[in-house]
């Protein structure tokens, strides 16, 4: 009974050595700003990109002298799909940004919106082309052009379709933010590691951030599981 108390109380120990002593919390709480910091940026810059280019693939693949532009769409969504996102951020922080006083948290938002818009845009392109082909004739006959009937009509039902797979693009892009500290930024996964090495003692640090990532998952599918019944209801009604 004695070794048992003595284990947990090691362990106790452990835990608020990592969390507690010093104020380490302090340093989970700029990682965590940071990790939301670069996922909101993130999730914009991959939500607008992936929108855009999913429209610009749609609307120009059979177009006479438009077709260049889906083969770009093409090719940007073979590359980012094909190569590591770890690799991107790399080539992207080194080859591009290469000022000594570039912005980390900018450079890490805008290459992981970049990796996560060619996802999306084929999540979008996937909504759009389940949508009724009777639905652009419906536009069309009200009198809306091309690019009404897209964002009036299809685009609203297109996204009720793909809403849940959007939501886990998203999560799994926040998981993914993990990796920022290949550029020196202080995450929540380099604050972990941080500590870890100021302690000695490397598995309660990694233990107390990924409770902080999985806060943040369930944050995030709670949320949209709402989101999902609101806009049930609203068909509903």
């Amino acid at each position: 009974m004695n070794a048992i108390l003595d284990w947990l109380n090691n362990i106790g120990q452990s835990y608020y050595n990592a969390f507690i002593t010093e104020q380490r919390y302090m340093f989970y709480l700029q990682g965590l700003g940071n990790t939301l910091l670069i996922s909101l940026l993130a999730i914009l810059i991959g939500a607008f990109l992936g929108v855009l280019v999913a429209i610009l693939r749609f609307s120009t693949v059979n177009k006479k002298g438009l077709g260049w532009v889906s083969k770009l769409c093409n090719l940007y969504i073979t590359i980012i799909r094909g190569t590591p996102v770890l690799l991107q951020l790399l080539i992207i922080y080194n080859l591009i940004f290469t000022a000594r006083n570039t912005n980390e948290i900018l450079v890490a938002g805008i290459c992981f919106g970049i990796n996560s818009g060619a996802y999306v845009a084929e999540i979008v392109r996937a909504g759009i082309e389940s949508i009724d082909k009777g639905q652009y004739e419906a536009g069309r006959s009200l009198g809306l052009n091309s690019s009404q009937t897209m964002f009036m009509i299809i685009m609203p039902q297109a996204i009720k379709n793909i809403l849940p797979a959007l939501g886990n693009e998203f999560i799994v892009l926040i998981k993914e933010t993990s990796v920022a500290s290949m550029i020196a930024i202080t995450d929540l996964t380099k604050a972990a590691s941080y500590i870890g090495s100021r302690t000695w003692d490397l598995l309660p640090p990694l233990f107390i951030a990924a409770v902080f990532y999985l806060i943040i998952v369930l944050g995030l599918t709670k949320l949209l599981n709402l989101f999902e019944r609101r806009m049930a209801q609203g068909d509903r009604n």
